[in-house]
């Protein structure tokens, strides 16, 4: 038996017959290794995962311990500082007190004087001047500084145009006592 010519369009399907069986294995072995760089590619996502979870839960608790530290050093310096107020304010209340005494006697000093240069009566109103000088003197200095900033406030409340004409007069006393000592240097 003759064979008989083959056409040219059988050559392919005949090749393609003959390379179906390794086309088959390449692709089950593509398959195969998707499957297996799939399964690693989620392990590594995984372990990613994982150390990222690790990495913010030491980053929180480091976090959460410097702010408790920060806290607590806050408190302790806010305390300090309060205390350190608290002992100026102690002692701007006696260097008041002791002011307004002493501004009170030299007026009451003076009274004589003013007796015979001006009058009885002016001199009279100068005693007055100097006794309640001191009588404000001596409540200063038994109040509490709490008792004093609430009195502070009901005299503001109560007349706040005499209390801004004597924070002005206090400033202008205070500024040309720093300029007349910045003058003498």
């Amino acid at each position: 038996m003759a064979k008989e010519p083959t056409s040219s369009s059988d050559k392919p399907a005949a090749r393609t017959r003959k390379a179906a069986p390794k086309l088959e294995k390449i692709a089950a072995e593509a398959v195969e290794t998707a499957g297996e760089t799939r399964k690693t590619f989620e392990e590594r996502v995984a372990a990613a995962r994982e150390t990222v979870t690790e990495k913010a839960g030491e980053a929180r608790t480091k976090f959460d311990e410097t702010t408790s530290q920060w806290t607590e050093e806050a408190k302790v310096l806010g305390g300090q500082a309060k205390e350190k107020a608290g002992d100026l304010a102690q002692q701007a209340k006696a260097k008041t007190s002791d002011a307004l005494g002493n501004v009170g006697k030299l007026i009451a000093e003076a009274a004589p004087t003013i007796d015979e240069k001006i009058g009885g009566k002016y001199g009279d109103y100068a005693r007055q001047a100097g006794r309640a000088l001191e009588e404000t003197a001596a409540k200063v200095e038994a109040k509490d500084l709490g008792e004093l900033a609430d009195d502070t406030r009901e005299f503001v409340r109560k007349s706040p145009a005499l209390a801004l004409g004597i924070a002005a007069v206090a400033g202008f006393l205070i500024s040309r006592a720093f300029k007349g000592g910045s003058d003498q240097a």
